[in-house]
């Protein structure tokens, strides 16, 4: 998608999230201070209000998830025609994300020596998961009956399934092709409009989740929270320094100051309005007119981006993974951090124009590595400041990408007579 559409871009009632989080926060930790049984058991007893909520979320996911993946992939059209732009521009994106989900990662672990010791929630699934080695991890994203992956809940191999059908789609004739988009696209609106009736009842889902874990864990929940927060934004920060500054300077051939200036206005409406798609018409009149990139390669990189470049979501991700094994207690052997990286990989680019849809497409990489995905819900009530950061960061790759692809297809460009 292009263009925002109204159906897409709704807002969500961040302050709503944010206040049933802070109500179910504060309930629990009335309950733990005073030591009242009569409150404990009030705070406990809402529990099944938040696993209605993240129900409501999980039934919405796997649709969700494989229409995204197979339009961004299938409206590419055929991969071995896509051109030199096109495979560029893709092999930026990917080059990108894996040192984004690796910071975010690595900043986490760090981090996490300095966040207060949090006994694990409890949860009803608390089976100790048996992760396999890399090599039967492999094996298994290759799922033999996607309908049964997807009765299964195991999303990551039908995520798997449904690139290889969106790229066998895209080599198909244009009107046929049309019509499996425009029916994909349809099925998504329809989607994301369950999402957001989802998140109407999103404040007395938070309030069910956090009362009882708050009462269960007391102020540490809050300091984890905190530490969290802080980490994701540093590590935007720096990734911001380690890649896309020096990729604009030394591949884009962008000097400093006119990089800076000439994203300046992109980010600050991607900041503010959370999302990338909606930001699409200021990117394009800034790619142009203030750092030089041809409409040629604006007009292709940018929408391309849009739909498969998410390298701030990446990093988001790869921290509340992360973060969420340590809340939960659930060890990452190296097999595990490595198939939560691949699985990670493939989760950003599942990200929907939906607001907060980083937390809600971690799905997969939770199941993967044995995490409870209860949760997610927990870092939704506190997803307005990192949503702000990483949709400004995922708009500066858009148009770094266009930068870079701009100059470098402008070197390899053959040369008139």
């Amino acid at each position: 998608m292009t263009q925002a559409d109204p159906t897409l871009t709704r807002k969500v009632n961040h302050a709503a999230l944010a206040a049933g989080l802070a109500a179910g926060i504060a309930f629990g930790l009335l309950a733990t201070g005073t030591g009242s049984p009569a409150l404990t058991s009030l705070a406990t007893g809402v529990r099944p209000l938040g696993t209605l909520f993240v129900n409501a979320i999980q039934m919405v996911v796997i649709p969700l998830v494989v229409c995204v993946i197979f339009t961004g992939i299938a409206r590419l059209g055929d991969l071995r025609k896509a051109g030199r732009l096109g495979g560029s521009s893709i092999l930026f994106f990917w080059l990108t994300t894996v040192p984004a989900i690796l910071i975010g990662m690595g900043l986490m672990v760090f981090a996490l020596r300095f966040s207060p010791e949090v006994a694990a929630p409890a949860v009803q699934d608390t089976a100790v998961r048996e992760f396999p080695g890399l090599l039967e991890f492999l094996v298994t994203v290759v799922p033999r009956n996607p309908f049964q992956a997807a009765a299964d809940g195991a999303l990551l191999p039908l995520i798997v399934f449904a690139a290889i059908f969106a790229a066998a789609a895209g080599t198909l004739p244009a009107e046929r092709r049309a019509s499996l988009l425009d029916l994909a696209d349809t099925v998504t609106e329809t989607l994301v409009t369950i999402v957001y009736w989802i998140l109407w009842i999103g404040p007395i889902g938070l309030f069910g989740l956090t009362a009882p874990v708050t009462a269960e864990l007391g102020w540490s929940l809050l300091a984890s929270l905190g530490v969290f927060i802080l980490t994701v934004i540093v590590g935007l920060f720096a990734f911001i320094g380690i890649v896309y500054i020096p990729a604009a300077r030394f591949l884009g051939g962008l000097p400093l100051r006119t990089y800076l200036r000439g994203t300046a206005g992109s980010c600050t409406v991607g900041f503010s309005a959370t999302s990338s798609v909606a930001t699409f018409p200021v990117m394009l009149a800034d790619a142009e007119a203030r750092l030089g990139v041809s409409p040629t390669t604006a007009r292709l990189v940018l929408p391309l981006a849009a739909s498969l470049n998410r390298a701030g979501s990446a990093l988001f991700q790869g921290a509340a993974v992360v973060f969420l094994a340590s809340l939960y207690d659930v060890p990452l052997p190296a097999a595990a951090m490595a198939a939560a990286v691949f699985a990670t990989f493939l989760a950003s680019m599942t990200v929907a124009p939906v607001p907060s849809s980083s937390i809600v497409s971690l799905v997969p990489t939770l199941a993967t590595v044995g995490v409870p995905q209860a949760g997610l819900a927990i870092l939704l009530g506190v997803d307005r400041i990192p949503d702000m950061f990483r949709s400004a960061t995922n708009v500066l790759g858009h148009m770094t990408a266009a930068s870079v692809v701009d100059r470098l297809s402008a070197k390899k460009a053959p040369r008139q007579p």
